[in-house]
């Protein structure tokens, strides 16, 4: 099941997020962040157990028509089951209903966006302000994330 994240999951997410940190597939969240961010998450649980939580991602906004989608992760044991499309797909439709045209994503795997239509792009023609995180990970200033975009309703 996809649905918002509740104040009380935030540490779930913190623990599902921190393998892939160490594997240097993701930028390192604390807490704080995770907090002052609940209102960005969608998660997936289990249909098995609802309490489980299996997968997140994000839905930020960064300017007045454009939001970025992060911190996707789905546990390893349920990857390549439609989990992450589905919860991109709930950003994108929130997204929408926030009347912004036009989604970004920095990620390692792009084929997965591509598939969902996202396109590629150069990382130097998103707004400045969107790099603010990017001084806290491991390959900075030498970033090895693909730029892509999705524009909504095109």
């Amino acid at each position: 099941m996809i649905r918002k994240l509740l104040v009380s999951e935030v540490s779930e997410i913190k623990k599902l997020i921190d393998p892939f940190v160490k594997q240097g597939l993701m930028l390192p969240k604390s807490l704080h962040a995770l907090y002052t961010g609940v209102r960005d998450f969608w998660i997936a649980t289990d249909d098995h157990d609802p309490r489980e939580i299996i997968g997140c991602c994000a839905l930020q906004v960064s300017w007045m028509d454009l939001a970025e989608i992060r911190t996707l992760a789905v546990k390893r044991e349920h990857q390549n089951g439609g989990i992450g499309r589905e919860l991109v797909e709930s950003c994108i439709s929130e997204a929408a209903d926030l009347h912004l045209k036009t989604l970004f994503t920095l990620t390692y795997v792009p084929d997965f966006f591509k598939k969902m239509g996202f396109h590629e792009i150069d990382k130097t023609t998103l707004p400045n302000k969107i790099w603010a995180d990017c001084i806290h990970c491991q390959y900075f200033p030498d970033c090895r994330e693909t730029a892509l975009i999705y524009q909504i309703g095109g």
